[in-house]
């Protein structure tokens, strides 16, 4: 009998050290550095040095999984390993000889090769992975050559956009502060189908007139439903705008509707290359013309202080609000966040492009934040709050080329390990370049 207590004693000892012993992938991450602090500091043939190294959080690497690495790059070269799963450094020497940026990814999987994934979490976070890379004289890095009519485009833009009077139309929503008004905007707007400029202003009540900075907001890319909101800022004008100029306050059935109506041959909305080659019928004619609009009645509000208009927004936001600092020529601050569409040409050339790409044809060098850049005048601070050295849905080489471009004060933060929708935990290899 005391046998067989010590034998089952000894089982569920060892079945709670095996329990403990068990490999907890939430608590793990992949880091990774150049051995230069500033990773986009490297001439053309110097090498640079990766350190890959995984953090299991004080866990044992976990058993039959590896690391596998790749590196690609702007010259289109690749190589790829895999090491057995340890804490142990991983080091990877590369150069590139030309200007553009090298690219290195490393991720956990299993013995079979499938990506180890972390339970409970959704997003690029959900796997034990590093995705990053570093630069080489991205000084020097441009797009292609610009549509010679691009200024005349765009002259003609706001000739169609003019022969629509302004004409908005405010409806009040609650609001849950008695100190802010909410209303929901909808203004007439020329564009392919016509549809308004839609989105929720919130003003302060007590607001006197010309007193007030004014703010627009731009979203990302998708078909979510805009959602009047019940507080805003009292010291503040702030627009909200969607891209797309549905009608706001509607039921579920309508946006399902609309945003089954905007698909074009079978692509999601912008993605179509025949609707896109012809720069007035693409997508993004409309998105441009609502948010000049939008413009044009931020500074049509008597409670406007008549000296600081910005814009924000990221990925599809960062986008539009680059396009804002070169359509608009009285905006002081744009504030965009790995912003796409910029060098969408460039992967014809060899550059490295994501699967979150438009198609390219000539028509879409209009709507290029490249070509846009170019254009914001030396009284706009270009502030871009993000920058991913991992982001090939927007592409670093492209980023880069925005900062290039423009000729006033100006600042960037890039981020070593960051991919478009994730930023890795401190401690982070990241930097910042300013110029006054």
């Amino acid at each position: 009998m005391r046998k067989r207590i010590l034998i089952a004693l000894l089982a569920t000892a060892f079945i709670g050290v095996f329990a403990q012993a068990e490999f907890d992938p939430v608590k793990s991450f992949i880091k990774g550095r150049t051995d230069k602090e500033i990773a986009t500091d490297y001439k053309v043939g110097e090498e640079i040095t990766f350190t890959i190294q995984a953090d299991f959080a004080g866990q044992e690497a976990p058993k039959d999984c590896f690391i596998h690495w790749k590196r690609s790059g702007d010259d289109q070269k690749v190589e790829t390993g895999k090491v057995p799963a340890s804490t142990d450094p991983i080091i990877i020497k590369t150069s590139l000889d030309k200007p553009g940026f090298v690219r290195v990814e490393a991720y956990l999987r299993d013995k079979d090769g499938k990506m180890i994934h972390k339970p409970g979490i959704r997003g690029e976070g959900n796997k034990v992975f590093f995705d990053g890379g570093a630069g080489v004289e991205i000084e020097k890095l441009q797009g292609l050559p610009e549509p010679e009519d691009f200024d005349a485009f765009w002259a003609k833009q706001r000739e169609r956009l003019a022969q629509v009077p302004l004409k908005p139309e405010l409806t009040p929503m609650p609001s849950d502060n008695p100190k802010v008004k909410i209303f929901a905007v909808s203004i007439p707007c020329p564009g392919p189908n016509n549809r308004p400029t839609t989105g929720f202003l919130t003003i302060p009540v007590d607001a006197k007139p010309k007193s007030l900075p004014a703010n627009a907001h731009f979203h990302g890319y998708g078909t979510h439903i805009q959602r009047a909101p019940r507080n805003g800022a009292t010291n503040a004008i702030h627009f909200n705008v969607n891209a797309h100029g549905y009608d706001l306050n509607k039921d579920d059935q309508y946006y399902k509707d609309f945003f089954e109506s905007i698909r074009s041959n079978g692509h999601s909305y912008g993605f179509d290359p025949k609707q896109n080659e012809n720069p007035e019928n693409a997508y993004f004619n409309g998105m441009a013309l609502r948010l000049m609009r939008a413009f044009e009645f931020l500074k049509s509000l008597p409670e406007w202080d008549g000296k600081t208009l910005c814009s924000h927004g990221g990925s599809q936001g960062g986008l539009q609000s680059v396009w804002a600092g070169a359509l608009e020529p009285q905006l002081t601050q744009m504030n965009p966040g790995i912003p796409w569409c910029a060098d969408l040409g460039g992967k014809t050339v060899g550059r490295l492009a994501g699967g979150w790409n438009i198609p390219y044809v000539k028509g879409v060098d209009y709507y290029d934040c490249v070509n846009m850049a170019k254009r914001i005048p030396a009284t706009c601070f270009v502030n871009i709050t993000r920058a991913s050295l991992g982001d090939y849905c927007c592409p670093p080489s492209g980023v880069a080329m925005i900062y290039n471009n423009v000729k006033g004060p100006k600042r960037i933060w890039w981020v070593q390990g960051s991919t478009h929708g994730f930023i890795p935990p401190k401690p982070n290899q990241d930097f910042v370049f300013e110029s006054k």
